[in-house]
Protein backbone atom coordinates (compact mmCIF):
# COMPACT_ATOMS: atom_id res chain seq x y z
CA UNK A 1 0.00 0.00 0.00
CA UNK A 2 2.82 2.36 0.91
CA UNK A 3 4.59 1.54 -2.36
CA UNK A 4 1.39 2.19 -4.33
CA UNK A 5 0.86 5.51 -2.60
CA UNK A 6 4.43 6.53 -3.37
CA UNK A 7 3.99 5.72 -7.06
CA UNK A 8 0.67 7.58 -7.19
CA UNK A 9 2.28 10.66 -5.63
CA UNK A 10 5.16 10.50 -8.11
CA UNK A 11 2.76 10.33 -11.05
CA UNK A 12 0.76 13.28 -9.67
CA UNK A 13 3.93 15.36 -9.22
CA UNK A 14 5.03 14.52 -12.78
CA UNK A 15 1.61 15.57 -14.11
CA UNK A 16 1.82 18.87 -12.26
CA UNK A 17 5.35 19.48 -13.53
CA UNK A 18 4.28 18.73 -17.10
CA UNK A 19 1.28 21.01 -16.80
CA UNK A 20 3.43 23.82 -15.42
CA UNK A 21 5.66 23.60 -18.50
CA UNK A 22 2.80 24.57 -20.81
CA UNK A 23 2.43 28.30 -21.39
CA UNK A 24 1.34 30.80 -24.02
CA UNK A 25 2.68 34.30 -24.61
CA UNK A 26 0.72 36.96 -26.49
CA UNK A 27 2.49 39.91 -28.10
CA UNK A 28 0.99 43.31 -28.87
CA UNK A 29 2.65 43.61 -32.29
CA UNK A 30 3.55 41.21 -35.08
CA UNK A 31 6.87 39.32 -35.03
CA UNK A 32 6.77 39.12 -31.21
CA UNK A 33 7.32 42.81 -30.62
CA UNK A 34 5.74 45.26 -28.21
CA UNK A 35 4.10 44.54 -24.88
CA UNK A 36 3.56 40.87 -24.00
CA UNK A 37 1.40 38.81 -21.68
CA UNK A 38 2.27 35.25 -20.56
CA UNK A 39 0.01 32.76 -18.82
CA UNK A 40 0.20 29.11 -17.74
CA UNK A 41 -3.51 28.90 -16.94
CA UNK A 42 -6.75 29.63 -18.71
CA UNK A 43 -7.92 33.24 -18.98
CA UNK A 44 -11.64 33.67 -19.58
CA UNK A 45 -11.48 37.43 -20.09
CA UNK A 46 -8.40 39.37 -21.18
CA UNK A 47 -9.95 42.60 -19.93
CA UNK A 48 -8.74 41.75 -16.44
CA UNK A 49 -5.19 41.44 -17.75
CA UNK A 50 -5.44 44.59 -19.85
CA UNK A 51 -4.83 42.61 -23.03
CA UNK A 52 -8.26 42.30 -24.62
CA UNK A 53 -8.23 42.58 -28.44
CA UNK A 54 -4.54 43.46 -28.42
CA UNK A 55 -2.64 40.33 -29.53
CA UNK A 56 -1.00 40.30 -32.96
CA UNK A 57 1.44 37.38 -32.54
CA UNK A 58 1.65 34.36 -30.25
CA UNK A 59 4.26 31.97 -28.91
CA UNK A 60 3.19 28.60 -27.50
CA UNK A 61 5.50 26.53 -25.30
CA UNK A 62 4.17 23.08 -24.47
CA UNK A 63 0.62 21.86 -24.76
CA UNK A 64 -2.13 22.96 -27.13
CA UNK A 65 -3.98 26.20 -26.50
CA UNK A 66 -7.40 27.31 -27.68
CA UNK A 67 -7.72 31.04 -28.37
CA UNK A 68 -11.13 32.65 -28.87
CA UNK A 69 -12.30 36.04 -30.09
CA UNK A 70 -14.96 36.41 -27.36
CA UNK A 71 -14.76 36.14 -23.59
CA UNK A 72 -15.40 32.80 -21.86
CA UNK A 73 -14.25 30.89 -24.94
CA UNK A 74 -17.13 31.92 -27.15
CA UNK A 75 -17.19 33.13 -30.73
CA UNK A 76 -14.67 31.91 -33.27
CA UNK A 77 -11.94 29.77 -31.68
CA UNK A 78 -8.78 28.16 -33.04
CA UNK A 79 -6.29 25.70 -31.51
CA UNK A 80 -2.58 26.53 -31.50
CA UNK A 81 0.15 23.89 -31.45
CA UNK A 82 3.53 24.55 -29.76
CA UNK A 83 5.55 26.98 -31.83
CA UNK A 84 5.78 30.59 -32.96
CA UNK A 85 2.98 32.43 -34.77
CA UNK A 86 4.50 35.72 -36.00
CA UNK A 87 1.17 37.09 -37.28
CA UNK A 88 -2.49 36.44 -36.45
CA UNK A 89 -3.72 38.37 -39.49
CA UNK A 90 -3.79 35.33 -41.76
CA UNK A 91 -6.10 33.61 -39.26
CA UNK A 92 -8.42 36.61 -39.10
CA UNK A 93 -7.69 37.04 -35.39
CA UNK A 94 -5.40 40.06 -35.32
CA UNK A 95 -6.35 42.26 -32.33
CA UNK A 96 -9.40 40.06 -31.66
CA UNK A 97 -8.43 37.57 -28.93
CA UNK A 98 -10.41 37.76 -25.68
CA UNK A 99 -9.86 34.39 -23.97
CA UNK A 100 -7.44 31.45 -23.95
CA UNK A 101 -7.23 28.01 -22.35
CA UNK A 102 -5.09 24.91 -22.59
CA UNK A 103 -6.59 21.89 -24.33
CA UNK A 104 -6.33 18.72 -22.23
CA UNK A 105 -3.89 16.13 -23.59
CA UNK A 106 -6.55 13.45 -23.85
CA UNK A 107 -8.95 15.71 -25.78
CA UNK A 108 -9.35 14.82 -29.45
CA UNK A 109 -9.23 17.89 -31.71
CA UNK A 110 -10.36 17.74 -35.34
CA UNK A 111 -7.77 18.94 -37.83
CA UNK A 112 -9.94 21.79 -39.13
CA UNK A 113 -9.84 23.44 -35.69
CA UNK A 114 -6.04 23.80 -35.72
CA UNK A 115 -4.22 26.90 -36.91
CA UNK A 116 -1.69 26.50 -39.76
CA UNK A 117 1.58 24.87 -38.70
CA UNK A 118 3.70 27.36 -36.72
CA UNK A 119 7.39 28.14 -36.90
CA UNK A 120 9.36 25.77 -34.64
CA UNK A 121 10.30 26.90 -31.15
CA UNK A 122 12.84 25.40 -28.79
CA UNK A 123 11.91 25.38 -25.10
CA UNK A 124 15.04 26.71 -23.41
CA UNK A 125 13.54 27.25 -19.97
CA UNK A 126 15.51 25.87 -17.04
CA UNK A 127 14.21 22.59 -15.64
CA UNK A 128 13.88 22.06 -11.90
CA UNK A 129 17.22 21.48 -10.15
CA UNK A 130 19.13 21.70 -13.41
CA UNK A 131 22.73 22.89 -13.13
CA UNK A 132 23.77 25.47 -15.70
CA UNK A 133 27.10 26.15 -17.39
CA UNK A 134 28.61 28.71 -19.76
CA UNK A 135 29.66 27.68 -23.26
CA UNK A 136 31.96 29.73 -25.47
CA UNK A 137 30.40 31.15 -28.65
CA UNK A 138 32.66 30.44 -31.64
CA UNK A 139 30.69 32.01 -34.51
CA UNK A 140 27.59 34.11 -35.13
CA UNK A 141 25.91 34.60 -38.50
CA UNK A 142 22.91 36.87 -39.05
CA UNK A 143 20.47 35.26 -41.48
CA UNK A 144 18.51 37.86 -43.42
CA UNK A 145 15.21 37.11 -45.14
CA UNK A 146 14.67 37.09 -48.89
CA UNK A 147 14.54 40.46 -50.67
CA UNK A 148 11.17 42.18 -50.82
CA UNK A 149 9.48 43.90 -53.75
CA UNK A 150 8.23 47.37 -52.89
CA UNK A 151 6.08 49.50 -55.18
CA UNK A 152 5.09 53.14 -55.21
CA UNK A 153 3.23 55.56 -57.48
CA UNK A 154 4.92 58.52 -59.14
CA UNK A 155 3.29 61.36 -61.05
CA UNK A 156 5.23 62.05 -64.24
CA UNK A 157 4.89 63.90 -67.52
CA UNK A 158 4.09 61.89 -70.62
CA UNK A 159 5.35 63.55 -73.81
CA UNK A 160 3.01 64.14 -76.73
CA UNK A 161 3.70 63.87 -80.44
CA UNK A 162 1.41 63.90 -83.44
CA UNK A 163 0.31 60.34 -82.81
CA UNK A 164 -0.38 61.08 -79.15
CA UNK A 165 -2.29 64.32 -79.65
CA UNK A 166 -5.60 64.82 -77.91
CA UNK A 167 -7.82 63.98 -80.90
CA UNK A 168 -11.19 64.24 -79.07
CA UNK A 169 -10.10 67.55 -77.59
CA UNK A 170 -9.04 68.84 -81.00
CA UNK A 171 -12.39 67.92 -82.54
CA UNK A 172 -14.28 69.59 -79.72
CA UNK A 173 -12.07 72.66 -79.99
CA UNK A 174 -12.64 72.88 -83.73
CA UNK A 175 -16.41 72.82 -83.30
CA UNK A 176 -16.32 75.50 -80.61
CA UNK A 177 -13.91 77.61 -82.64
CA UNK A 178 -16.07 77.29 -85.75
CA UNK A 179 -19.15 78.51 -83.91
CA UNK A 180 -17.27 81.52 -82.53
CA UNK A 181 -15.72 82.35 -85.92
CA UNK A 182 -19.02 82.12 -87.72
CA UNK A 183 -20.36 84.98 -85.61
CA UNK A 184 -17.66 87.36 -86.83
CA UNK A 185 -17.95 89.25 -90.20
CA UNK A 186 -20.08 88.33 -93.17
CA UNK A 187 -19.89 86.78 -96.65
CA UNK A 188 -16.48 85.39 -97.58
CA UNK A 189 -15.01 87.18 -94.59
CA UNK A 190 -17.33 85.17 -92.38
CA UNK A 191 -16.15 81.95 -94.04
CA UNK A 192 -12.53 82.93 -93.46
CA UNK A 193 -13.32 83.76 -89.86
CA UNK A 194 -15.07 80.43 -89.44
CA UNK A 195 -12.05 78.55 -90.78
CA UNK A 196 -9.72 80.57 -88.57
CA UNK A 197 -11.88 79.91 -85.53
CA UNK A 198 -11.88 76.19 -86.26
CA UNK A 199 -8.08 76.07 -86.52
CA UNK A 200 -7.60 78.05 -83.30
CA UNK A 201 -10.19 75.92 -81.51
CA UNK A 202 -8.43 72.75 -82.62
CA UNK A 203 -5.13 74.02 -81.19
CA UNK A 204 -6.77 74.84 -77.86
CA UNK A 205 -8.68 71.57 -77.80
CA UNK A 206 -5.54 69.52 -78.45
CA UNK A 207 -4.11 70.88 -75.21
CA UNK A 208 -7.02 69.73 -73.09
CA UNK A 209 -5.63 67.26 -70.54
CA UNK A 210 -2.10 68.64 -70.79
CA UNK A 211 -0.37 71.08 -68.46
CA UNK A 212 0.58 73.57 -71.13
CA UNK A 213 4.17 72.31 -71.33
CA UNK A 214 3.79 69.89 -74.18
CA UNK A 215 2.72 66.87 -72.16
CA UNK A 216 0.19 65.46 -69.75
CA UNK A 217 0.61 64.20 -66.18
CA UNK A 218 -0.35 60.67 -65.17
CA UNK A 219 0.26 58.25 -62.28
CA UNK A 220 2.84 55.55 -63.01
CA UNK A 221 3.59 52.62 -60.70
CA UNK A 222 7.25 51.82 -60.08
CA UNK A 223 8.60 48.70 -58.35
CA UNK A 224 12.02 47.76 -57.04
CA UNK A 225 13.51 44.80 -55.19
CA UNK A 226 15.13 45.88 -51.93
CA UNK A 227 17.11 43.79 -49.44
CA UNK A 228 15.58 42.87 -46.10
CA UNK A 229 17.54 44.78 -43.45
CA UNK A 230 16.24 42.98 -40.34
CA UNK A 231 17.76 39.52 -39.66
CA UNK A 232 15.23 36.69 -39.36
CA UNK A 233 17.45 34.92 -36.84
CA UNK A 234 21.05 34.38 -35.78
CA UNK A 235 22.83 31.11 -36.59
CA UNK A 236 25.07 30.52 -33.55
CA UNK A 237 27.82 27.95 -33.04
CA UNK A 238 29.26 27.28 -29.58
CA UNK A 239 31.65 24.80 -28.03
CA UNK A 240 31.00 22.87 -24.82
CA UNK A 241 33.26 20.18 -23.36
CA UNK A 242 35.07 19.77 -26.65
CA UNK A 243 31.92 19.33 -28.70
CA UNK A 244 30.48 21.79 -31.21
CA UNK A 245 26.80 22.75 -31.01
CA UNK A 246 24.69 24.89 -33.33
CA UNK A 247 21.44 26.73 -32.57
CA UNK A 248 19.25 29.46 -34.02
CA UNK A 249 18.49 32.42 -31.79
CA UNK A 250 15.98 35.26 -32.06
CA UNK A 251 18.58 37.76 -30.80
CA UNK A 252 22.32 38.09 -31.21
CA UNK A 253 24.17 36.33 -28.34
CA UNK A 254 27.03 37.60 -26.21
CA UNK A 255 30.43 35.87 -25.92
CA UNK A 256 28.87 32.90 -24.08
CA UNK A 257 25.57 31.02 -23.99
CA UNK A 258 24.02 29.21 -21.03
CA UNK A 259 23.65 25.42 -21.36
CA UNK A 260 22.89 22.38 -19.23
CA UNK A 261 25.26 19.45 -18.68
CA UNK A 262 24.29 17.96 -22.07
CA UNK A 263 25.13 21.23 -23.83
CA UNK A 264 21.49 22.11 -24.51
CA UNK A 265 20.80 25.88 -24.44
CA UNK A 266 18.97 27.22 -21.41
CA UNK A 267 17.71 30.57 -20.14
CA UNK A 268 18.94 31.63 -16.71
Amino acid sequence: MKHLLKNTLAVAMLALATQAMAQVTLFENEDFRGRSFTTERQIGNFNRAGFNDRASSVQVVGGRWEVCEDVRFRGRCIVLRPGRYPSLSAMGLNDRLSSVREVARNTRVSENRFAPMPDPYYDSRRRNGERLYEAQVTSVRAVVGTPEQRCWVERERVGQDRRDSNVPGAIAGALIGGVLGHQVGGGSGRDIATAGGAVAGAVVGSRVGSDGQGGRMQDVQRCATVPNQQPDYWDVTYSFRGQEHRIQMAQAPGPVVTVNRQGEPRNR
